[in-house]
Formats: C-alpha cells, structure tokens, sequence
C-alpha cells in the first residue's frame, strides 16, 4: 500500500462559530474584501452580523456582491480587480458553492496576471492567492473543505475548475446554524451533491484509506439524515407540523453540513468521476443547478459504473438497505424521488440535438474525470448514458 494525504484546511465547525470572525480574520490583515450573492447574505442578516463583527474588531470591508449560481470567469476577473483596488489584504466569502468557487478565483486573480483560462486549463500554473476566509450557507458543495474553484466560461460555456493549493481557505467556518435559510428546494439540491461527491471520491480509482473512511462516514449520515431534514423544511416551509423534534434536528443539521464538508475534502485527494464530469457541460450550457443536473446524470452512471468495482458498490448500496451494487442506481432514484428533484433532462430544456456538444465538452473539462472512473469509457459509452436521461 502506497498513498499521501495532504490537505491545508483549518476547519471551525460549530454552532454560531460564525461569531468569531474577526478573531480568524486579524491575522491576514486590516481590510477583506466580502464576497457574496446578490441578495441572500443581506436578507438572511448574516452579512450584517459579519459587518459587525469586523467594524468591532476595526477590520476595513468593501462588498462584492455580484455572484450568480454557476458563476462565470469574468465576474471573478471584476471581484479581483475591486480587491486590487481597495487594497484588498484577503477575501472573505458568505455563500452556498458558487460564491465560495468565485471567492477563491477573485482571491487568485487578485495576485496574478493574465487569463484565469490559461490557469484553469493548466497552460499557466501559480500557487499564490489572497487568504481566504469561508462562511458556507449551503451544505452540499462541500468547497470550504478543498482547493477547487468552479467557474464558466461564458463565451465557450466551459465549466472547469481552478485547482491550486493557495485557494484552500485558510480558515473554514462551518456553522450549521446559518443554513436554516435554504428553502427546501435548494437543500434538496445540495445535499443531493454532497452525497455524490461522497460516493465518486469512495468509487475513484485515487481513493485512498483516508478518502475511505472519511466518504464512507459521511454517505452513512446523508442516508440517515438528509431525506428527514428535507422533508421537516418542506413542512415549516408548506406551513405545516414539524416533522424532525428540536433535539432531532440539531442532529440533523450537523450531520448533513459535516458530510457536505466531508465531501469537498474528499473530492480534494480522490477526485469526483464520470457523473461530475457529465454534469458540467450540462449545467455549463443550460445555466441548470449542479445538484439537479446530478440528480438525473447520477443514478444512470452508477448503474452502468458498479461492476467494474461491485466491492464498493455494494458497501455503498447496503448502505442504503440494497443488496448489492447493482442496486445503487436504484437506491438513488428513490432519493431523488424523496427530495423532489427532477428526473429528466427533457424537464431541464434539453433536447436530444444538444448531446453532441455535451459529449465533446466532457472531453474539454472532464478528461480527468473519466480517468477516475473505475469502468471504461468510450466517446459511444458517454453518448449513450446521455441519451438514456431523456
């Protein structure tokens, strides 16, 4: 057995550790720039209580907030050119995956020169960026737990990420008190990602013993937790009973944010495979939500992916209370059903013409992807899966 595991995260996990902010901030400097969505962080109140954390602490800010889901490359390219501005000394990210992913590309282009495109796609390498703070509000990316930014680009539709060490967050505060604002479509989106991220890095061809332990854990709690925690925030959502006791729900929210943050660092060292690889020119061309596209594409590579390893495939499917491998695909169909996401790319707008392009963009973003997939995959093989999700 031959292996290394290296990852440079500080991880705060805990209820209202977001509180703390200025203590984890004073050590990167006098002035952050805050990056987030457009409206979320401001009508949750969570962007005031950092505010005041940092006007206490006599920490300068200015605010990015110009972040969309699926973000693009250029709007990192404008949220670093703010922070070189203002003089910027670090960033600080409050937001579900794709504010942290332009986080880390504003903090890296903030420190170099030339196009985010060319280090995106490796013809340019560096490893310096700003420090990075994260506050994550969504608990299924899992990017406060690894050096991955996710970002399109609009004139080609490429989704691919920026992978360097230096845009690992220096500190990650992970505190499942902020994500009782998700309404229960987006929870269901997300927490739908975090359980993949879980089972493709424990299935890759780079797992290791600890990518092991720490994904098999966390699909554990998502299969325990995540189903129950939806359908209590559909219900206060719908106006209806509780579904979850408070003591019930405490565990709940810890559980599922922890395996989201479990997935990020897993993904770090093993990689996602083919379903990621597939859901990136989707969602790269249609603009769909990542854990939707995912719950379509999912299920279908599982069940064409499990016997080539049914070892692991099998130790996920039970699980889930299912047999054996070839019962996974299954066993995620009817989470999808649970959590009320969509089932079919015809409901996403897509239209069989669309395959071609999707096919050739897996091969622009995803070749690692497919090198991590136990089975192997042909140009046939990836149109074929398409075509089956229609």
């Amino acid at each position: 057995m031959e292996f290394s595991y290296f990852l440079p995260v500080n991880i705060q996990f805990g209820w209202n550790k977001v509180d703390n902010i200025a203590d984890f901030a004073a050590p990167y400097g006098k002035k952050a720039l805050i990056v987030t969505g457009r409206t979320s962080a401001k009508k949750s109140g969570l962007y005031d209580r950092v505010v005041a954390k940092l006007d206490a602490a006599h920490i300068g800010h200015v605010l990015f907030d110009q972040v969309d889901a699926n973000p693009l490359t250029t709007t990192a390219l404008d949220g670093a050119a703010l922070a070189k501005s203002e003089s910027c000394d670090m960033v600080i990210a409050i937001g579900g995956g794709s504010i942290m992913d332009c986080a880390k590309g504003i903090a890296f282009m903030a420190v170099n020169e030339g196009d985010i495109n060319d280090y995106i796609f490796n013809r340019k390498t560096s490893d310096n960026a700003l420090p990075l703070i994260v506050i994550p509000t969504t608990c299924g990316t899992g990017s406060e737990g690894n050096g991955f930014g996710v970002l399109t680009n609009s004139e080609t539709g490429d989704k691919k990420s920026l992978r360097c060490n230096a845009i690992v967050p220096k500190v990650s505060i992970v505190d499942p008190a902020v994500m009782g604002t998700m309404p229960p479509h987006v929870l269901a989106s997300v927490g739908f990602d975090a359980l993949c991220h879980n089972i493709e890095a424990y299935t890759s061809k780079t797992a290791q013993p600890f990518t092991d332990a720490l994904s098999h854990y966390a699909v554990m709690l998502l299969a325990q937790y995540l189903v129950p925690l939806y359908k209590h925030v559909k219900a206060v959502a719908d106006g209806k009973t509780d579904v979850l006791s408070e003591k019930q729900l405490t565990k709940a929210w810890e559980s599922v944010t922890l395996a989201s943050t479990i997935g990020g660092m897993v993904i770090n060292t093993a990689g996602v495979t083919l379903a990621h690889g597939m859901e990136h020119p989707a969602s790269g061309l249609k603009d769909i939500t990542h854990g939707v596209g995912l719950a379509i594409i999912e299920p279908v590579v599982v069940e064409y992916t499990w016997s080539a390893n049914p070892d692991k495939f099998g130790a996920l499917a039970r699980i889930f209370n299912h047999g054996d491998g070839s019962e996974l695909g299954e066993a995620l169909r009817l989470i999808v059903h649970e959590l009320d996401l969509t089932t079919n790319l015809t409901e996403l707008g897509f239209m069989k013409k669309d395959i071609p392009w999707l096919v050739d963009n897996v091969y622009v973003v995803a070749t690692g992807n497919i090198a991590n997939t136990v089975a192997e995959i042909s140009r046939e093989d990836i149109e074929a899966l398409y075509k089956k999700m229609f």
